[in-house]
């Protein structure tokens, strides 16, 4: 069972990543339907409407996007390709099917959506239906790489100062925009110069390490979409450009970027973190506090 995730007393003022309320789900509706998911999503999604599935390429492309949720009214037999590439290209999207009134052709759209990969199907003639919706879209969000990541560093470091946890949670809360220790120092109210000798002093790899294999946890996440290029992904994670994104790659793991794409995914990558950067120093983590000074350095340099 994954454990809970407790919440520090302290304040993070870090850009954080857009609570679970925030998260996109990009749509092909008709109008009438449009309104309806609007008013289920109030507080759990935001819906992107959109008018063709190449807009929704194009959202998956660009932007952070929880699932896709397509029309059974609206599909016909002219999408199928484009749908079946949706599917194949974008795995770590669910696609959805919303079934809002029996039609017809309800039963040979349903099929057709089946035979291009489409598994999911919610029923809102019942309102219970859009219930149905909103978990759906949570519980997929909450099967992100960063939340496995907290969850199992926090097990790999049980016991370790609140203060410990908290510098491996803020790795997978920050933003993309969070790209250098300096940024995440200033984030959370600690001089960045102080926050990177107390790596130094215990002995520890420097904090750019860290930061540097979480972004590359992210990465190897988002490679699992082969509708993804490196391009895509580099601004994904607000790398300048895809060489600065390739540089990084190389200088951290030694391989190319495409090596890297072949080689992990984010699981794998999480795991490289974990027995390169954490496990090694478990015993130094269980007396470390990042964030605030203490009197164990004099322990830790003996």
């Amino acid at each position: 069972m994954t454990p809970s995730l407790p919440v520090s007393s302290r304040p993070i003022s870090l850009p954080l990543r857009p609570p679970i309320g925030d998260s996109a789900v990009a749509t092909f509706l008709t109008p009438s339907e449009r309104g309806r998911v609007d008013a289920a999503g109030e507080g759990c999604y935001t819906a992107v409407h959109r008018e063709s599935l190449d807009e929704l390429f194009v959202d998956l492309r660009t932007r952070r996007v929880s699932a896709v949720l397509v029309s059974v009214s609206r599909y016909q037999t002219q999408h199928a390709t484009q749908m079946a590439r949706l599917v194949r290209e974008f795995p770590r999207v669910p696609a959805v099917a919303l079934l809002t009134i029996t039609e017809p052709r309800t039963t040979q759209s349903l099929l057709a959506l089946g035979q291009q990969g489409v598994r999911a199907l919610v029923d809102v003639r019942d309102p219970k239906g859009w219930r149905e919706l909103r978990q759906l879209v949570t519980s997929e969000r909450g099967e992100t790489i960063e939340r496995l990541a907290m969850a199992r560093l926090r097990e790999d470091l049980h016991g370790v100062p609140e203060d410990c946890a908290r510098f491996f949670d803020c790795l997978f809360l920050a933003s993309p925009r969070v790209t250098t220790i300096r940024q995440l120092a200033r984030g959370v109210g600690v001089i960045p110069s102080t926050f990177m000798s107390r790596f130094f002093r215990a002995k520890l790899p420097a904090p750019k390490r860290y930061l540097a294999a979480a972004r590359l946890v992210r990465a190897a996440r988002l490679f699992e979409n082969p509708g993804l290029s490196i391009s895509h992904v580099a601004n994904h994670l607000e790398y300048s450009s895809p060489q600065s994104f390739s540089r990084h790659v190389h200088t951290v793991l030694g391989c190319t970027a495409v090596e890297f794409r072949r080689q992990f995914d984010g699981v794998s990558m999480l795991e490289r973190m974990r027995q390169d950067l954490v496990v090694p120093y478990r015993d130094t983590l269980l007396r470390f506090e990042p964030f605030t000074a203490t009197p164990q350095w004099s322990v830790l340099r003996g």
